[in-house]
């Protein structure tokens, strides 16, 4: 994919998306190893929430990481902006407020490059946080899958391994794996009185048996 960046006033989003272990956070590092190639600078956002391999860097679950500044909220992100940076690149986008919308707009607006990564569906298939408004204001959008667990196809959900029914959980493979359409099942682990958008069709319950004839 190419990006159209070539003046100073050039500014726009980039969001990568997908579920679970679909190599979000690789890609983001992937391109930001380029952007570090051609010598532009670049500054790298995480949320403070976010603190499952290292507290100050982005770091992928294959171990690729990158020194990163922690913030707590969309308003400190933009209060420590380095204005001289041409790239401005924030992970986990998802566990932002929904003022990181209009930050990445104003980043896009005064002529950043500003790519995002993030969590596209919660567990329970719900658009998740500010991600679906990004999405409709980005010039691009990387849609990531992943390989389902259970039975090795594209995958695109999170299937929760833990019973929590909070939205924000954060954790890796000792809670979440990836799973296709067909063997995501949020019902395993959360009370069916928070139905997801995307509930499975019930089984249709087996045949009565036909009574058996007595014996002559």
């Amino acid at each position: 994919m190419m990006y159209m960046n070539a003046g100073p006033n050039r500014g726009h989003i980039e969001v990568i998306c997908g579920p679970m272990f679909s190599g979000k956070s690789e890609e983001l590092i992937s391109r930001l190893n380029r952007v570090r190639i051609a010598r532009q600078r670049c500054q790298i956002f995480k949320p403070r929430l976010d603190d499952r391999y290292d507290k100050n860097k982005i770091v992928t679950h294959s171990a690729q990481r990158l020194e990163a500044v922690v913030v707590g909220s969309s308003q400190e992100l933009l209060e420590n902006v380095d204005w001289k940076a041409a790239v401005i690149a924030i992970d986990e986008v998802q566990f932002f407020d929904e003022g990181i919308v209009e930050v990445c707009e104003k980043l896009a607006n005064s002529g950043k490059r500003v790519v995002v990564a993030g969590l596209d569906l919660d567990f329970l298939g719900h658009p998740f946080g500010p991600v679906p408004r990004l999405l409709a204001v980005a010039e691009y959008v990387t849609k990531q899958l992943a390989v389902c667990m259970k039975c090795g196809s594209l995958a695109s959900r999170s299937q929760r391994l833990a019973p929590h029914t909070e939205t924000v959980l954060v954790g890796s493979k000792d809670l979440y794996e990836a799973r296709c359409r067909h063997c995501w099942d949020p019902t395993e682990t959360l009370d069916a009185a928070q139905p997801p958008l995307f509930p499975r069709p019930e089984k249709a319950p087996p045949a009565p048996r036909k009574p058996r004839k007595p014996a002559k």
